[in-house]
């Protein structure tokens, strides 16, 4: 097995601790802005609730993080109970960033196409998107219920794996395709909202500068890059080194940079919550008076 440990007490409590506490507190803040202030669901608050659902399982595995550092290679809390934190942990990462994308293309859809959207949007496709993406990452618990091999009895959660996780090509080809594919789509979907709101900008007032509402698209796309990038350029590296396509004498840095780097997407939890408070606040608001009265945003 492939020995996985946590790289210090950095990473479990300076980065796991804080990314749980404020994680916690925004995805609240904005499930209470949701269900207090908005009046009426439409695709964007749909989108929102399902990404916070995501996030919150995500953030639920935080301290059991914090605690198989601490054990060490002694985990007693069960292989199936480690299992279940591993996948909610993994497949929800995923989740969230489909879920992300989902967000990014209707608001691109709304802002750049506003008379096709009443066409292309509705709450009812919206819940139905989530609940595909839902069904899909529970499906995908499949996969990573045998991180640790087949008949494995599990002494340290979230290590251990096993070589042929790390040399599965299907499980390999999958997330970075995920990932790369909605990172492909939210910049160009990004790019072509900003362009839009920067023209509407120009026609009402070509003296304003940039907008609140640009600044926040923009941040919003870059936070999730900078988030998710680093672990995925890792995990492609570490990938083809295990798998002896490149060579390297530097395994167990590239080892220690994937945890850190895994470490350092989960502040994308944090930000979600902020992030999509305000683009949902902001951005949509700020067009309100401009889009067709029969588009809800």
């Amino acid at each position: 097995t492939e020995q996985l440990h946590v790289t210090g007490s950095c990473n479990s409590l300076i980065m796991y601790t804080p990314t749980f506490t404020l994680g916690l507190l925004f995805n609240v803040m904005a499930l209470s802005f949701l269900f207090f202030k908005v009046k009426k669901l439409s695709e964007s608050t749909i989108y929102m609730i399902a990404l916070i659902f995501l996030d919150t399982l995500l953030l639920f595995t935080l301290p059991f993080k914090i605690i198989s550092y601490h054990l060490q290679d002694n985990w007693n809390l069960g292989s199936v109970f480690c299992s279940t934190l591993e996948s909610l942990y993994f497949v929800n990462m995923y989740g969230s960033i489909l879920i992300s994308l989902c967000i990014c293309v209707d608001r691109y859809i709304a802002i750049q196409h506003p008379f096709m959207a009443p066409t292309l949007r509705s709450t009812k496709k919206a819940a139905m998107v989530c609940a595909v993406i839902c069904l899909g990452t529970s499906a995908g618990t499949v996969f990573t219920f045998q991180l640790h091999g087949e008949g494995y009895n599990i002494s340290s959660c979230f290590h251990n794996f096993s070589k042929s996780t790390w040399e599965n090509a299907g499980l390999f080809s999958a997330l970075e395709t995920t990932f790369f594919g909605s990172m492909a789509a939210m910049t160009f979907c990004t790019a072509q909202t900003v362009r839009c709101l920067r023209k509407h900008r120009k026609r009402d007032n070509p003296q304003t500068h940039t907008t609140r509402a640009e600044k926040i698209v923009v941040t919003n796309v870059v936070a999730f890059l900078v988030c998710f990038t680093p672990y995925h350029m890792a995990y492609f590296v570490y990938f083809l080194v295990k798998n002896n396509i490149i060579h390297t004498s530097f395994q167990q840095v590239l080892r220690d940079i994937v945890q850190g780097t895994l470490c350092w997407a989960n502040l994308n939890c944090c930000l979600d919550g902020v992030c999509y408070y305000f683009v949902l606040k902001e951005v949509l608001n700020y067009l309100s008076k401009q889009l067709p009265s029969n588009i809800q945003i």
